[in-house]
């Protein structure tokens, strides 16, 4: 998706401080874009992939090599260690410091990723409750007792709207929907949907046919493998991969896990991280359409025509 098309003069949005968005499911094409526009606009990327926060987690989680960001500044990479337990709301604080930097020296926050709760947090006005310990404590012993699956079937029942958005095996997730409900006597969905903006933003979807985002999962999975992802996974295991809260329930980090401690195959884990991936794009599909505020670009083009995204972007920014 990298594009030949280029301006030679910054371009500013319509009403600085202006942050541009650029989101959309995995493996659409959002970092070629992202870097096209920080290069047309003078602008600076502001990652907002959770699991790109974590250091040595850079293969599976398709994070850009240093080599390949075309000396465009990059925030919000490789700050977290593995055994940090990641929150929304840390991540709201390191986003907003980040973006208010940028903006301070005449450049432009262009916020680049995939998860859409990450995305809201940064730029709408989002406020998330705080933790109860007992509460915590409580689900969490539940989601020891049951397991992950039939405690997303609980949340289900108390909540079938935020439930739909998660996957089931993410227990983590499931406890902390389940304590704030408790906490705020309301259903955890009540904050998780189209909330008002904090910041001006200019939001640019990507998008591509169904079909074609599959057969990309499946061969970016495989890219992936061939690139030494499992040899990264055997690293972090060294380092405590195993233990982290947060890290070690990421797409095929798990799988790989179970795979190198003997549980299933190699072929059992990347059929198995290929399925997850292309549920978890679904997912995000699930998030993205219910936000009107999105201009949605096709990603769908022919390569001869590869400055055609970029040209459409610019001209939704303008």
């Amino acid at each position: 998706m990298c594009s030949d098309w280029r301006v030679s003069a910054p371009i500013r949005p319509k009403a600085s401080p202006t942050v541009v968005v650029v989101l959309g499911p995995t493996g659409v094409g959002k970092s070629a874009l992202s870097l096209d526009l920080a290069e047309a606009m003078g602008g600076e990327i502001v990652n907002a992939d959770s699991m790109q926060l974590y250091r040595g987690m850079d293969i599976g989680t398709a994070k850009l090599p240093v080599a390949e960001r075309r000396g465009i500044p990059h925030h919000l990479l490789d700050v977290w260690d593995l055994d940090r337990l990641a929150t929304v709301a840390d991540y709201q604080q390191l986003a907003r410091v980040a973006i208010a930097d940028i903006q301070s020296r005449g450049r432009v926050p262009i916020l680049v990723g995939g998860s859409g709760l990450y995305i809201n947090a940064a730029v709408d006005a989002m406020v998330f409750p705080g933790v109860d310990p007992v509460i915590r404590a409580k689900w969490e012993a539940e989601l020891e007792r049951i397991g992950p699956e039939e405690l997303h079937a609980v949340l289900a029942l108390r909540d079938p709207a935020a439930a739909a958005l998660m996957e089931p095996k993410n227990g983590r997730r499931t406890v902390r929907a389940l304590e704030v409900i408790e906490i705020t006597g309301k259903p955890y969905n009540a904050g998780l949907g189209v909330p008002a903006s904090f910041l001006p933003t200019i939001r640019l979807g990507l998008r591509r046919p169904r079909e074609q985002l599959d057969a990309i999962v499946a061969e970016r999975v495989q890219h992936m493998w061939r690139a030494g992802w499992v040899d990264e996974v055997r690293e972090l295991l060294a380092q405590g991969l195993a233990e982290a809260p947060t890290a070690s329930r990421a797409l095929g980090y798990s799988q790989i896990t179970a795979m190198l401690a003997g549980d299933i195959t190699e072929e059992q884990a990347v059929e198995s991280t290929t399925i997850a991936t292309r549920r978890f794009v679904r997912r995000q599909h699930s998030w993205f359409d219910r936000d009107e505020r999105i201009s949605w670009l096709d990603a769908d083009v022919p390569v001869a025509n590869s400055g055609q995204v970029l040209a459409e972007a610019l001209s939704v920014i303008r």
